[in-house]
Formats: structure tokens, C-alpha cells, sequence
């Protein structure tokens, strides 16, 4: 039969004065789950009222099925009507196809837009894998009119028989287009505008959940699930998500009158104002709302990634299942199964130390959690928060989760699950904290794990300015220390105002006392974090401008320092979106550093103190030594600025102090044990000879001297401090040899004992190793770097006592070493000396002569002299 015009125009007026309703509602609650709900039952009165005027006499051989969304509930503001007609045999389809055609076209003239399909009870039970939309659409059904006789045989028998038989294609086809959709938008769930519906961490993800638990549930019990869903959602994570999401979309659909899903800058302002899905009434921030809508986004993402990482394989071998083994992971409770981790069923997680392990393991293999051990964790986070170490055990677990080369996955999984900011909880601030604003693509948490990311991702580089970024991280020996830094660069953003750099740094140091970081190493990581967009912003001036130059390298400080920001800087800007890093920008970076690191080598001499230039320095230094001024004055007199910089007040102090006591002993010696090297500080009266003959003395003991420098004041007292690692443990392994080790340097610089009477009795010691990579000697000679010194550089073969050899073939000529700067590159060591004969630049003759005889002393090495 044909609809009569005033029975549709009374059903298309109940269902717009419903709407209005439902639109009136939404604007006061702004609760979009209640508002699918409704609208889902005003189209099941209207579905069944048209049902029953086309055909009043109820047939037996057909049934009115809603599928999809509206057979979920979920029926959004101008979402399409899914409904399917189910028919017992093919020729009941041609019988009622006039009335079918009817029913359709009422409901599109009523304002609903329906999506109709036709099958019969033996077409549902195919499987057709270029159409599984329609085999997902069956999983929401609800019966709607005509014969339940017919809905219960696809409920009971069809389905899921269908969907066991098919259970390993279904899940895997629905894997495969989740992927998909995924890789169509990029992989994350970081988007400016992001889709509700499509976008990774949206509505169809939280519906793939469910499916999958659902087709899983079914394959384990063979019976639907009593409870309506399969989903696991302990948490109630899910539930709040899908919640969000609802009151979003309706919002969006009611906004445009139409179905756009769409979350643009006006809708997000909008919606913020509206605390559309909070729980808060009033208006919130747009960038609050945008970090709610993350944290759900990323819920449900993580959920989604989960399922499809646990996937069986589509054929397995006899032979694999006959392979397949569990392996204990040591000194934790999970076990490794198929590359992911896993733990087993009873086990009682109480064990803090075994699950940093566990993260330490994951940041070095890479290694994925399961479903099952996320869930069991997240269960014992309380008990686990009560036995969280502290102190250096919890520096040592993070060191090695920071060093690890997937260290950024396992502070994601860290993070998401509540473990990171139970270590950290300064990084709480930045969970999920967006930069609202066109530049910015990435919350404020993952801009920090992307960044780490990127450093380890110079291990594999792909670009010339990415190998020589990995040159760099090569040469950093303090990479933990950077590394922290990096993930608490930006924690101060959580404040909003003020300088975040400051602010990161005050909320960092309570971390480094938890940590129970020595002066020096509380240092780095401060000087990284305050200094962090001090490269970005120098990349802003002319790069070619000495002055600039000099500014920033003055702010910097030192080489190791720069070479740290230089990579932070990097790592920075390549995390705030995906093109943000232009390879024009990283070369300028690179041409950046050049210039700096250049300027700093070759202006150490140059740049000296002097009271009455710079009393800051005096009076910040006075701070920490309020007794002696004018002694304090006369000690840091003419000494190199680079030792400044390079050095903390504390140790200024110390040395200053022990400068003090020359007169009682003319020798003052310190050896510092640092986390992985030693350092020895020298501080006596200048003379002929002094830096190599201490370079012999550690020689002689077998120790590999990695950095040097050596610095003097106007009064002719030395600082040489020189670096060194053990090679053969002797004072690791024997710390009754620390007085002896320091006796000999004593003796080596009073001339009580002559080095080479240490040199001859350890001959024993020297290295036989072999080098990876041969390097020729080179030497550089330059005047115009410094107003009163000669630089060279000489760069070489890092072998034991090439730093004697250059020491004395400097003594033989009767040159005097103003400063130096040893530093090791791999296999290679560069050195820097400024040079001086009787106060005065070394002239054309006594460069070729210092040449020809350092070569010599390098044992005849190829010959590369540059002027």
C-alpha cells in the first residue's frame, strides 16, 4: 500500500517536535549517550508504526531487523537509519517488495535517512570479504517488527555459527581495515581538526573494541555474552571515552545540521565554551577541552592497538606450534611469549623493582605488553605505589629505560599506565596538555616521547645532516643526563605562565634530589633545561654575525654543552610536527654549531677575566667563599673565561682554596670519582714541561686520558684537570692505590722522581689493541684566533701517551702552553693547545720546526700541515 500524505505528515511532525526536544535537552545536559538513546527510540516507534500500516496483517515469512548504529543504540542526530529486511525465502522478497519500497520512502519523506538492505536468511549465512561491512552490521541487531520466529533464527543458529566458522578471516579483515583507516591518518591521534568518527583513538576504534571482544567472547564460550557486551573495561576508560565522544558528535551534528564529524577550531571553541562532555558546568579553556578529548582519544587508541598486536596468526605450522615457548623474563614476574609480554594467570604483582626491570627490558627490546599484563598492572598500582624506590636504585632503572633504543615506547606505556607519573610526578602537568595553536600538532606529553625518540633515532640516520647529528651523540658522555633533561624540558608548560624554562627547572629539582644527584650532575641537567630554546632562538639572527656568535657561545658555555643543546635543539624542533625540522633548518643548525664550537676552540686565550671588566662573576663566586675577597680577586686575575663557564661556583671554591695552600704544599692534588670516569685536578706554579709530565704520570699507570684542559691566571698558577678512564681497574679494584697513584703525580711535578723512570717500570701496561679506523696526523697552525697566543690543533690516533709526546715536543722547543683543551672523538683525539714562545706568537720558523718534529713524535704519521 501507499502511505496516505497526512499519515506521513503527522509522523514527520512527532518526530521534529521529538527532535526539538531532544535538541532542547542536549543544549541543557549536553549528555550525548542519553541523546542517542532517544532518538534511537523515537525511530523504533516510527520504524514500527510505518511497519504496521504497510502490512497489518504481520507476515510470518519476513522481519524488520535494525543493524549498525541503530541497532546499537547509538543512533547520532543525523546519523543514517541502518535497517535490514530479513526474509525466510527468496520469493518472499519479490512478495513484499512493493510495501518495502514504500516503508523506505516514508521514512526518508519523515526526515530519516535510511540505509536499507535486503537478504534472506541463507544470504546471512555467507561470508564475503570484500562486503564485511555488512557482516559487522548483523553483530548490532535488534529485532524491530514482523516475525520473531525468523530474527531468532539468525540470532541462535546463523550468526553465530557464521561467526565462528569465520572467526580468524572476520578478525583479521577488521585488523586489516582498522590499520588502514589508521595509516590514512598518519598513525596517531594527533590531528589540529581530527574526525570523531574516523580518526585514530575515535568512534570507530571504540566500536572495533567492542566487535573484537565481542567475535572473541563468542569463539572462546560459543554463546553470546549474557551481559549485552564483551567489552573489558575495568577502568571504566572506555564507557567515559564513548561518553566524550557521544556528547561531542551529537554537539557537532546539532552545530552543522548535518552528519559532519568534524572537530574544527570554531567547534572546539565552541564546544569548550559550552563544557560540551564535561562534567563541569560554565565554559571551560578550548585547550582543556581538547586535552580531555586526547585523554579519551588515546584510551581507545591504546585499546585498539592492543587487540590488533594480539592477533593470532592467520596459518600456524604444526611444527611452530610444537616451538612455541614462554621465556621468563629475569627478575620479574612476566614471561615473553610471541614478542609480547605477557604474566601468569595467579601471579600477585607487589614487586616495584621487578616492574622497572620489566620497562627496562622494553626499552631495550622493544617488546609489547598484552592486554592482560597492562590490565593486571594497572590492578596492582596501588600496592605498587607503596614500594616505589628511590635514590640512586631509581636513577639506575631509569638510566637504563632512558638509554634503552625503544625508550620512548616504554615511557608511552609507562606513561599510560599511571607508572611514569608515580615515578615522576612533575610530569603529571603534561599529560596530555595541549599548545593550542597552528604550529603545535602534538600534546605537550608526546612532543616529549617524540623527541627522545628522535634521539635515538639518529643510531640509524638517513640524512648527511642526520650522520653528522650521530657524530655528535657519539662524542656526549653524559647521554643519561641529556637524556633526562630531555624528558623534563618541557614540564613547566603545565603552569601556564611565566617562563616555562625556569619553571621546568624548579620542578625538575625536586626530581634530582629524589634522585640523589651529585652538584655537578644537577648542573647539566639545569643548564639543558633553562638553555633549551636558546639554539632556536639564535637560528632566528644572522648565524654568519661573529657577534651573535660570540653572544650565544658566551650564554653556552662550553663544547659538551653545545653539543647537547645542539642535539636537544634538534630532537625539539623535529616533535612539534612532522614538518616543522625543513633540511634548510637542520643545515643551519649544523652551520650553527660549527661556528660556535669553532669560535670556542679558538677563543679561549682570548677571552680572560679581569675584575674590573666583569665584578659579577667576582660577586656571584663570593657567594659560596664570603671570607679572603682580595685573595679570591687575585686568583681568578686573568684566567680564562672557559674555566668559568666550565666549572661550578662549589668547585671554583675548592679550587681557589686549594690555591690558597701553595705555600704550605706546592703541589695541590684532587681525584674526583665521576659515574663512569675519573678526574684528576693539578694545581701548582707553572712550569716547563708541568702538563706533560702529568700526561706521562697517568700514562704510566695505564690510564686512558679522554678530556684535559689546563688553565693559568696572571700569577702564573695552573688549573690542569684531566679525565681519565681506569683501563685495567687498578684503582677501582684497589682504593689502597689512590695514595700511591697521587704520590706519584706529586713526586712527577716537585722532580723528586723523573717520569721516565715511572714510564720504564710499566712498560707492561701499554695497549695492544687494534683501531677500527686509522686517522693520519693533522696539524692546524692559526694566528689570527687569539691576540697573543698561536692555536694548533693536532688531530690523531688516540693512542696511550700522545698526550706526553705533544707535551714535550712543546717543552724541547721552550714553548709555553697557555691553555689547553684535550678532547677524544671515538678513536680520534683532537687537541687544542695555545701556544706561546717568551710571551710572544710563534713565527713562520717555529711552526714548520714544532711541525716536523711532532710528526716525528708521532711516530713518522703522514703529514698534514694546514697555516
Amino acid at each position: 500500500m501507499s502511505f496516505q500524505l497526512d499519515q506521513i505528515e503527522h509522523l514527520r511532525s512527532q518526530y521534529q517536535q521529538e527532535m526539538t526536544v531532544l535538541r532542547q535537552t542536549f543544549d541543557r545536559t549536553s549528555d550525548g549517550t542519553s541523546a542517542v538513546r532517544r532518538r534511537s527510540a523515537v525511530v523504533d516507534r516510527i520504524a514500527s508504526q510505518l511497519w504496521n500500516m504497510a502490512l497489518p496483517e504481520n507476515p510470518s515469512d519476513i522481519a524488520l531487523v535494525a543493524t549498525g548504529g541503530f541497532g546499537r543504540r547509538e543512533l547520532f542526530p543525523h546519523s543514517d537509519i541502518d535497517i535490514l529486511y530479513l526474509f525466510a525465502t527468496p520469493e518472499a522478497e519479490n512478495i513484499y517488495h512493493a510495501a518495502i519500497r514504500d516503508i523506505n520512502q516514508a521514512m526518508w519523506d519523515i526526515g530519516l535517512r535510511a540505509s536499507p538492505a535486503a537478504r534472506t536468511l541463507k544470504e546471512c549465512d555467507k561470508y564475503d570479504p570484500d562486503n564485511i561491512e555488512f557482516t559487522l552490521s548483523l553483530i548490532d541487531r535488534r529485532f524491530l517488527a514482523g516475525s520473531f520466529e525468523i530474527y531468532q533464527k539468525l540470532q541462535k543458529d546463523i550468526l553465530p555459527s557464521l561467526l565462528q566458522r569465520e572467526w580468524l578471516n572476520l578478525v583479521h579483515r577488521l585488523a586489516e581495515i582498522a590499520r588502514a583507516r589508521h595509516a590514512k591518518f598518519g598513525n596517531t591521534i594527533f590531528h589540529l581538526e581530527p574526525s570523531l568518527k574516523d580518526c585514530p583513538g575515535g568512534l570507530r576504534d571504540y566500536h572495533f573494541a567492542q566487535w573484537f571482544d565481542l567475535l572473541t567472547y563468542l569463539h572462546e564460550n560459543k554463546e553470546w555474552p549474557r551481559t549485552g557486551s564483551a567489552l573489558r573495561d575495568q577502568r571504566g576508560d572506555a564507557e567515559s571515552a564513548f561518553n566524550f565522544l557521544a556528547a561531542a558528535r551529537c554537539f557537532l551534528h546539532f552545530r552543522h545540521g548535518r552528519d559532519d564529524n568534524t572537530l574544527d577550531w570554531q567547534s572546539q571553541d565552541e564546544a569548550a565554551a559550552n563544557s560540551i562532555g564535561l562534567e563541569t558546568g560554565g565554559s571551560a579553556d578550548p585547550s582543556y577541552w581538547m586535552r580531555t578529548y586526547y585523554r579519551h582519544a588515546r584510551a581507545i587508541h591504546r585499546r585498539a592497538i592492543l587487540m590488533m598486536d594480539a592477533l593470532p596468526p592467520v596459518r600456524v605450522s604444526f611444527y611452530k606450534q610444537l616451538r612455541r615457548k614462554r621465556t621468563p623474563i629475569p627478575a620479574t614476574d612476566f614471561f615473553l611469549e610471541e614478542g609480547r609480554v605477557d604474566i601468569a594467570e595467579n601471579t600477585q604483582l607487589s614487586d616495584s623493582d621487578g616492574i622497572l626491570r620489566l620497562f627496562a627490558s622494553i626499552a631495550a627490546h622493544g617488546y609489547k605488553l598484552s592486554q592482560t599484563a597492562e590490565e593486571r598492572i594497572a590492578e596492582a598500582l596501588p600496592v605498587l605505589a607503596i614500594h616505589m624506590p628511590e635514590g640512586p636504585f631509581l636513577w639506575n632503572c631509569l638510566r637504563e629505560i632512558l638509554l634503552g633504543p625503544h625508550a620512548a615506547h616504554a615511557l608511552r606505556t609507562m606513561h599510560a599506565l599511571g607508572i611514569l607519573e608515580m615515578l615522576i610526578p612533575e610530569f603529571h602537568g603534561i599529560d596530555a596538555l595541549v599548545i593550542r595553536d597552528s604550529y603545535h600538532r602534538y600534546t605537550v606529553d608526546e612532543h616529549t616521547f617524540l623527541a627522545i625518540d628522535n634521539i635515538h633515532g639518529l643510531l640509524q640516520p638517513t640524512h648527511d645532516w642526520e650522520r653528522r647529528l650521530a657524530q655528535l651523540l657519539s662524542e656526549v658522555d653524559r647521554r643519561d643526563l641529556f637524556l633526562l633533561a630531555l624528558l623534563m624540558h618541557d614540564t613547566g608548560k603545565a603552569r601556564r605562565t611565566g617562563n616555562h624554562m625556569e619553571q621546568s627547572v624548579e620542578l625538575t629539582e625536586s626530581l634530582l634530589a629524589r634522585l640523589d644527584f651529585d652538584a655537578e650532575e644537577k648542573d647539566t641537567v639545569r643548564r639543558l633545561i633553562r638553555h633549551h630554546i636558546e639554539m632556536s632562538g639564535a637560528l632566528r639572527r644572522d648565524i654568519f654575525d661573529l657577534e651573535n656568535i660570540r653572544d650565544f657561545a658566551e650564554k653556552i658555555g662550553s663544547p659538551m654543552k653545545l653539543r647537547m643543546l645542539t642535539l636537544l635543539t634538534y630532537a625539539d624542533i623535529k616533535a612539534v610536527n612532522p614538518d616543522a625540522l625543513t633540511p634548510w633548518k637542520a643545515e643551519n643548525l649544523m652551520q650553527l654549531y660549527m661556528s660556535t664550537v669553532n669560535f670556542m676552540d679558538r677563543s679561549v686565550d682570548e677571552v680572560r677575566y679581569h675584575s674590573d671588566v666583569d665584578p659579577t662573576l667576582l660577586i656571584r663566586i663570593r657567594a659560596v667563599v664570603p671570607a679572603q675577597p682580595e685573595e679570591l680577586r687575585q686568583y681568578l686575575e686573568g684566567i680564562p673565561q672557559r674555566y668559568l663557564q666550565t666549572r661550578l661556583p662549589e668547585q671554583i671554591r675548592d679550587h681557589f682554596l686549594m690555591a690558597s695552600k701553595l705555600a704550605e704544599e706546592p703541589v695541590q692534588l684532587e681525584l674526583r670519582v665521576l659515574r663512569q670516569l675519573f678526574e684528576i685536578t693539578v694545581i701548582t706554579r707553572d712550569r716547563p714541561g708541568l702538563f706533560a709530565d702529568v700526561a706521562g704520570v697517568l700514562s704510566a699507570w695505564g690510564m686512558n686520558i679522554v678530556k684535559a684542559d689546563a688553565f693559568a691566571n696572571d700569577e702564573g698558577v695552573i688549573v690542569d684537570s684531566f679525565q681519565f678512564t681506569d683501563l685495567f681497574r687498578t684503582l677501582e679494584l684497589n682504593p689502597e692505590e689512590r695514595d700511591r697513584f697521587m704520590n706519584s703525580i706529586r713526586d712527577v711535578v716537585l722532580k723528586k722522581v723523573p717520569v721516565d723512570q715511572l714510564l720504564n717500570s710499566r712498560r707492561m701496561n701499554t695497549w695492544h689493541g687494534h683501531h677500527k679506523l686509522e686517522h693520519d696526523v693533522r696539524l692546524e697552525f692559526d694566528d689570527e684566533s687569539s691576540s697573543h697566543s698561536t692555536l694548533l690543533q693536532v688531530v690523531s690516533q688516540d693512542t696511550p701517551g700522545l698526550l706526553r709526546k705533544i707535551g714535550l715536543t712543546l717543552g724541547l722547543h721552550k714553548f709555553n702552553i697557555e691553555v689547553a683543551l684535550i678532547d677524544t672523538e671515538g678513536e680520534m683525539a683532537i687537541d687544542v693547545f695555545y701556544v706561546t714562545s717568551e710571551g710572544k706568537k710563534l713565527n713562520p720558523a717555529q711552526r714548520e720546526a714544532l711541525a716536523n718534529d711532532l710528526h716525528k713524535a708521532l711516530e713518522g704519521s703522514p703529514k698534514t700541515v694546514s697555516t
